[in-house]
C-alpha cells in the first residue's frame, strides 16, 4: 500500500489493511531499536583536542584572556551603546561587565 492508500502494483487491493499494525501487514517490516555508544568517540575526540592546543595551553590564562577581553568590549561605549547595554543587561540577555574605564 503506498502512503496516499493505495495499491502498489502486484499488491492486492486490501483497504481492510490500512486498519491493521504496521507489523501484521503483508510485506511489512518490523522496527528494530538501535542505539550507538558515543562515550568512547567523546573520549577520543578530547584527546584530540588537548593534543591540538598542545602542552603549553594554560586554560585559567586562557579563561582571564577572555574575560579582558570582554570588559574591553563592553567599555567606553557611547551614551546609545551604554543605554542599549543596560536593557540587555536588565533584560538577561548580557551578564554586566566592564567598569565603562577603558580607552575606546
Amino acid at each position: 500500500m503506498s502512503p496516499h492508500g493505495r495499491a502498489l502494483p502486484g499488491e492486492p487491493d486490501d483497504s481492510s489493511a490500512a486498519s491493521r499494525p504496521a507489523a501484521d501487514r503483508p510485506g511489512a517490516h518490523s522496527t528494530v531499536d538501535f542505539d550507538v555508544d558515543l562515550s568512547s568517540h567523546e573520549m577520543l575526540r578530547r584527546a584530540h583536542v588537548l593534543d591540538a592546543v598542545g602542552p603549553d595551553w594554560d586554560p585559567v590564562a586562557a579563561l582571564r584572556g577572555e574575560e579582558a577581553a570582554y570588559e574591553l568590549l563592553y567599555s567606553g561605549l557611547s551614551a546609545e551603546q551604554q543605554r542599549v547595554y543596560d536593557e540587555l543587561v536588565s533584560a538577561g540577555v548580557l551578564p554586566r561587565r566592564g567598569g565603562g574605564d577603558a580607552a575606546a
